[in-house]
C-alpha cells in the first residue's frame, strides 16, 4: 500500500466508516448488533466505549492504535481485502483496519458469527 494511502486510511474518522458497516451488513439481512458483536470481539470496546469513540469522530488510527485490547486471534484472519493480502500486511495498524474490513464482509456473505469470531 502506497504511503500516501495508509496516511488517509490513518486519517479516516471511525464515525464515518461505522454506518457504512452497519449498512454493508443490513443489506444482506445481518444486524448492527452483529456489527458491534464483531468490533467488541476484535479490538476490546464494549457499548460505552465504542460510543464514545463514535460520538468523539476519532480517526482510524487512534480507533486501532488505541483500541483496548486487539484479539490475540486475529491472526487467524486471512485472505485478501482491498486487493492486499491481510497476513502480509507489514503496517499493523493498517492491518487492524483490514482485519475489521474482511470480518465485515464475511458478515455481508453470511458466514456464522462462530466462524467470523474463529471460535
Amino acid at each position: 500500500m502506497h504511503p500516501k494511502n495508509i496516511e488517509r486510511v490513518y486519517k479516516m474518522s471511525f464515525a464515518g466508516v461505522y454506518p457504512m458497516y452497519i449498512q454493508k451488513a443490513e443489506k444482506k439481512n445481518r444486524t448492527k448488533a452483529e456489527v458491534n458483536e464483531i468490533i467488541y470481539w476484535l479490538t476490546g470496546y464494549d457499548e460505552k466505549t465504542l460510543q464514545k469513540a463514535i460520538d468523539e469522530k476519532i480517526n482510524l488510527e487512534d480507533f486501532c492504535g488505541k483500541a483496548p485490547k486487539m484479539n490475540p486471534n486475529a491472526v487467524k484472519i486471512t485472505g485478501v481485502i482491498c486487493g492486499d493480502r491481510i497476513e502480509e500486511i507489514e503496517d499493523k495498524l493498517i492491518q487492524q483496519v483490514r482485519y475489521l474490513d474482511k470480518l465485515i464482509d464475511e458478515l455481508a456473505k453470511g458466514n456464522s458469527m462462530e466462524k467470523i469470531l474463529r471460535s
